[in-house]
């Protein structure tokens, strides 16, 4: 078991060692609970390679390049791929406990993409929902869940209440796709705003956008946010949709208004580091005090 007691320790070495050979395109998983090797697997198989460790995972371009995209989104700036015992000797015990919170939320936004891509376009349609009334669109739920409407295309359009008073409103479009989305769909999401008499809205999508449409989005004077798949687990972390706590840990601190409170509260003749709270002469009266009081009492 873990020192946790929360996951025997095969389960948790085992899932890691599954979610470091997904970002490599090794292994995928269909389903819950099930691990299976991709074509790029079978043929490291094939090889017979002694171990498959992070040494060998570098090899692949698709792991070096998400392992440094993620070190990137992290640290907001370039970041060499994380392998066993990376800065482990310089880094202080709460940036090794915070290292290994965004790992771990790195391998949930993986497992939240995978779940993403296998929902339907109604199920997507209610994660999408249940996203922006955990965010605080749309006023209550019955309001937020108005916004959709089955069009059988993958996606939803509707407008949502940006706040519980309807004063503005946002125009949403989310696609479950597979592909980039291009400029074309964005050019087409901000006619859509126009004939919506909307100045603001939010497209997003499973996946992720071209750099032209990114561009375009930025040059149009209506405001467009542009959600991807990356961004879109992150929100569900975020905001608790999807997913569930199983741990949480407090770091705690010595708290010096505590002891400074408690320092002035004493009286002036024992303030201070280093003063003797009673001399001998001191003492030596509290003593016979106590001698004669022990005797009354016996008397």
């Amino acid at each position: 078991m873990l020192s946790s007691g929360s996951q025997r320790l095969v389960v948790n070495r085992t899932g890691w060692a599954a979610w470091y050979m997904m970002q490599a395109g090794l292994v995928g998983r269909p389903k819950r609970g099930i691990i299976e090797a991709t074509g790029e697997g079978m043929k490291l198989l094939a090889t017979e390679p002694a171990f498959i460790n992070n040494s060998l995972l570098q090899t692949f371009p698709q792991f070096v390049e998400r392992m440094r995209k993620q070190g990137t989104e992290n640290e907001g700036k370039e970041s060499t791929v994380p392998s066993v015992g990376t800065k482990e000797e310089t880094a202080t015990p709460e940036e090794r406990i915070l290292g290994a919170f965004s790992q771990l939320n790195d391998s949930l936004a993986s497992e939240l993409q995978d779940q993403m891509a296998k929902m339907d376009p109604f199920q997507f349609e209610q994660l999408v929902v249940d996203l922006l009334f955990a965010m605080g669109y749309g006023g209550s739920r019955d309001e937020a869940a108005k916004v959709t409407k089955k069009s059988g295309d993958e996606g939803i359009d509707g407008l949502i209440n940006e706040d519980r008073l309807g004063l503005d409103v946002i125009y949403v479009q989310a696609k479950r796709w597979q592909g980039s989305v291009g400029r074309k769909e964005i050019q087409s999401f901000v006619g859509a705003l126009a004939g919506q008499q909307a100045n603001k809205g939010v497209f997003i999508t499973t996946s992720g956008f071209v750099q032209t449409a990114i561009d375009y989005a930025r040059s149009v004077s209506q405001k467009v946010i542009l959600i991807d798949g990356d961004r879109l687990a992150g929100l569900m972390i975020e905001h608790n949709v999807g997913v569930t706590t199983t741990r949480a840990i407090s770091l705690k601190r010595i708290d010096s208004d505590y002891f400074e409170e408690n320092a002035k509260n004493l009286p002036r003749n024992i303030r201070g580091k280093g003063i003797r709270l009673l001399d001998d002469a001191q003492i030596d009266l509290i003593a016979r005090q106590l001698d004669v009081r022990c005797r009354d009492v016996k008397d």
